[in-house]
């Protein structure tokens, strides 16, 4: 590992270890650029000991990237955020903004399910009807016919997201523009829609995080149904 790599270390989720990656940057002194998640997520700068939480650490390799000295800069400019999104500014989010500057997350898009398969469906019922006197095999292909098209459920649900966001703000400035010229009446309209959009975008990122707990389920099933794996 060198100055301004990205890297990242495996981490537990939901009691199953070794489920996601943690992001951050390698500042070249024996710390680390990264979202710390405690009673508040915030970019912090952390000793590599506390990143790694004693677990290896993982090159993430970007073909096309800044020069170190300005992926720490950039890194550094953002010392003190509190403004963690899963879906938007997730810790892999801001560490490849300061790699590529590109606001991306790849391992998210690995999370979701077909979403309109899923509405109003009990997810511990699908998971039980998955594995309940199945063989091996026919389980392994109803786990994959149900873990398919992740990513194309994903981007739907992004795509859900980053709209209900865009009216949240967009309301907010409608709001503040109405106070400037005295109109209460059509400020109180405008943060009204507001906060429905922010309740829209409570329910996605709920949504998601249910999508996800039921992947991770169904992928621990597929593996205990596989030959050979207990």
């Amino acid at each position: 590992m060198a100055r301004g790599d990205q890297v990242y270390v495996m981490r537990p989720w939901i009691g199953i270890s070794s489920v996601y990656e943690h992001h951050g940057i390698d500042c070249g002194d024996g710390t680390i650029i990264h979202y710390r998640k405690t009673d508040i997520a915030e970019v912090a700068r952390t000793s590599m000991d506390r990143f790694s939480q004693g677990k290896p650490v993982h090159l993430k390799p970007q073909p096309v990237a800044f020069l170190p000295d300005n992926v720490v800069e950039r890194a550094e400019s953002r010392l003190g955020e509190q403004r963690y999104d899963l879906l938007t500014n997730n810790c892999e989010h801001f560490a490849s903004w300061c790699k590529t500057g590109r606001n991306e997350s790849e391992q998210l898009a690995g999370f979701g399910l077909q979403l309109d398969r899923f509405q109003g469906v009990d997810f511990r019922q699908l998971i039980e009807g998955v594995t309940r006197d199945r063989s091996p095999e026919a389980a392994i292909t109803l786990f994959q016919q149900a873990l398919g098209d992740i990513s194309a459920a994903h981007r739907a649900l992004q795509a859900q997201y980053q709209q209900a966001k865009q009216d949240a703000d967009t309301w907010q400035r409608v709001a503040q523009t109405a106070l400037g010229r005295g109109r209460e009446d059509l400020a109180k309209a405008a943060l009204h829609r507001k906060v429905k959009a922010k309740k829209k975008m409570d329910a996605l990122t709920q949504q998601l995080a249910e999508l996800v707990e039921v992947q991770l389920t169904l992928e621990q099933s597929r593996r205990r149904s596989e030959p050979g794996l207990s």
